[in-house]
């Protein structure tokens, strides 16, 4: 039996998707470890000059990472809405959304680079940075805003490639940044071959230059591939990418202040709970990537499939994601309930935090299921343009469940730190649930964005 219109049998259909799945993912998984690099880079090289250093640099991360939650919901609406066009044959309408969202960014960026350079000393003031730090804290935080446009440019046009379903060549720039940077920073900051020595500044100045370069690599060839074209503004297109998009600026606000708050509850168990949980954290971290690049590939073959009218595509898709996502996950769980004592044992030689560390692990390989459900089923939602449902989950989940039960185990049953780290458990648990049952009541006929 095949498909209407191909002689492909259906018994091959999933494997031929299994492979776009791969193929959308893996550049995904990369870039996002590329990206990761670049902020650990910066830290690692500064270190050098000092903990102020450190701090200042922390601190321009910090803001920089704030401030991109915004182009991170004009981003998505973007991947989705295009997506859905690229898939339906629209490429004209495709390009034409393109542009808005680059337009959309030109404007938000600029908003936010005057800003960033006007206030950026007094943000990192009310921060709590002290006078060691303030003076380069300011500087690195007024140049990072001033060329902000390469970081942002960057992202949209990344995530406008997604949405044709071109992922290798945002992994490309990306790979480009990363090499650059670190061939620049190194002797801007420490003014090797014969170089000013400038310090945290030089950080900054390698961020620019680098991205610059990746920046204008993917214009050229968003350009040479026609993703997008130029001409006049389209505001039903920037309203139909913004519609997608907002509610994905909220999650991820939501998300990273919940972190901030329930972090804090860690710290009342002392410096080595706080250690452990941090290294943790950072361990844990490369688990999200493999996860996040199939809720990608998720959204993304979602998207074009619907917009094709092809619904059984669609839900093949998403379980084939669904399904690589559970095996690959599925080892970093092993590999965390196995060896947790050499994971933690290569960030501190501290007995007591590696631990504390080797437990927080072993509970993290408990939600690598739940996680891979979550990541899957919440990007085919966002493929579908069900953000807002998405970002609604997100609140409750780290709001109504981790933050709100930490404080219940803390301030009044006083349980113990593993409690507390429990807890995350029934975040991602409630969330694979609330996504999964959400997207087996979709009726994805004839979904409009």
């Amino acid at each position: 039996m095949s498909f209407p219109g191909t002689s492909t049998p259906i018994r091959r259909k999933p494997i031929s998707i299994r492979r776009d799945v791969f193929r959308l993912s893996l550049p995904v998984l990369l870039s996002s470890l590329f990206q990761r690099l670049v902020a650990i880079v910066d830290i690692f090289l500064t270190g050098g000059l000092g903990a102020a250093a450190i701090a200042a640099t922390g601190l321009g991360q910090l803001l920089v990472f704030v401030v991109m939650t915004v182009f991170w919901g004009l981003s998505t609406g973007a991947t989705v809405v295009i997506a859905h066009m690229w898939g339906g044959g629209q490429r004209r309408e495709a390009r034409d959304a393109a542009f808005s969202a680059v337009l959309a960014c030109l404007a938000l960026t600029a908003v936010c680079s005057a800003a960033g350079g006007l206030w950026g000393g007094d943000l990192a003031r009310l921060m709590g940075a002290r006078s060691d730090v303030l003076a380069m804290a300011s500087e690195y935080i007024c140049l990072v805003f001033l060329y902000l446009i390469f970081t942002t440019g960057l992202n949209v046009l990344s995530a406008i490639m997604h949405g044709t379903g071109n992922t290798r060549t945002p992994m490309e720039a990306i790979i480009v940044v990363n090499i650059l940077h670190v061939v620049l920073a190194w002797p801007l900051i420490y003014g090797k071959f014969g170089l000013p020595a400038l310090g945290v500044k030089g950080a900054a100045i390698a961020i620019n230059v680098s991205e610059c370069i990746g920046f204008g690599y993917l214009l050229v060839q968003a350009i040479r591939l026609k993703f997008i074209s130029f001409g006049r503004p389209n505001g039903a297109l920037f309203g139909r990418i913004w519609r997608m998009g907002w509610p994905v600026a909220l999650e991820r606000i939501a998300q990273q202040s919940g972190q901030l708050f329930y972090s804090s509850f860690i710290i009342g168990y002392g410096t080595s709970a706080y250690a452990a949980h941090q290294i943790g954290v950072s361990i844990e971290s490369l688990s999200f990537m493999p996860g996040a690049g199939m809720g990608i590939a998720a959204a993304s073959l979602m998207g074009r499939a619907l917009g094709a009218g092809k619904v059984k595509r669609a839900r093949i898709s998403h379980n084939e994601a669904l399904r690589l996502a559970l095996a690959v996950m599925g080892v970093m769980a092993l590999t965390f309930l196995l060896v947790p004592r050499y994971l933690v044992g290569l960030f501190t030689p501290d007995p007591d935090v590696i631990a504390k560390g080797c437990v927080f692990l072993r509970l993290v390989a408990f939600a690598q299921m739940p996680l891979a459900v979550s990541f899957v089923y919440a990007g085919s939602l966002r493929g579908t343009g069900d953000t807002f449902y998405v970002f609604i989950v997100t609140l409750l989940a780290m709001w109504g469940i981790r933050v709100a039960l930490s404080w219940v185990a803390v301030g009044w049953l006083h349980l113990s730190l593993y409690a507390v780290w429990g807890v995350f458990l029934l975040d991602w648990y409630f969330r694979g649930a609330a996504f999964a049952w959400r997207y087996h009541r979709r009726d994805l006929h004839g979904v409009a964005l």
